[in-house]
């Protein structure tokens, strides 16, 4: 299986998947910014923070002339995002396992792709494997990041001793007070 000659920043898919090669390696996580970017503003991703990442192509011959071009795509990274409920940093680890389909033009892309299980993507010459790997990874964090259990007790805020906090009237208390006997008429 030959690697050398391909390009993660600049992958030719299709020489890949007709190569039936496969590339893997890692990109420190603060490199992909944006993806750092959504981490805990305490804890920001160093260098030494990896994202793994392998993709193999395949491309299989088909009924008709167009072949069938695929990039298997597997990426993993930990980071520490913001926890929704005490604002605390939680370590989240964040894989992804996709099946890209290729077809030569972004409209055929478009319209297979409403119908498709896997992702279709037109396509290119050339194909930022990092930027398509940090995009899977963005679409993959999760919605709202929080800890099975806070490690902290969530503070709730706290009033001062001398300040007498009184609840507003209820809207219909008024009401309340005609229906008494005795009440206003």
């Amino acid at each position: 299986m030959k690697t050398s000659r391909f390009d993660c920043l600049r992958l030719d898919v299709n020489a890949l998947a007709k190569a039936a090669a496969s590339l893997e390696g890692s990109w420190p996580l603060a490199s992909l910014r944006r993806l750092a970017a959504s981490a805990h503003p305490d804890t920001p991703p160093g260098d030494s923070d990896p994202v793994q990442w392998s993709a193999r192509g395949e491309r299989r011959e088909r009924g008709g002339n167009v072949p069938e071009i695929t990039l298997h795509l597997t990426v993993r990274a930990s980071l520490r995002l913001q926890c929704q409920r005490c604002l605390g940093p939680v370590d989240e680890r964040v894989e992804v396992d996709r099946l890209l389909r290729f077809v030569p033009g972004e409209q055929q892309a478009a319209a297979l792709d409403i119908d498709s299980e896997d992702d279709v993507l037109e396509l290119t010459p050339a194909l930022d494997l990092r930027e398509l790997a940090e995009d899977e990874l963005l679409l993959a964090l999760p919605l709202v990041p929080r800890h099975e259990r806070c490690p902290h007790p969530l503070v709730t805020g706290t009033l001062d001793d001398n300040v007498v906090v009184s609840a507003p009237p209820h809207p219909f208390a008024a009401l309340q007070a005609l229906k008494k006997p005795g009440g206003a008429h």
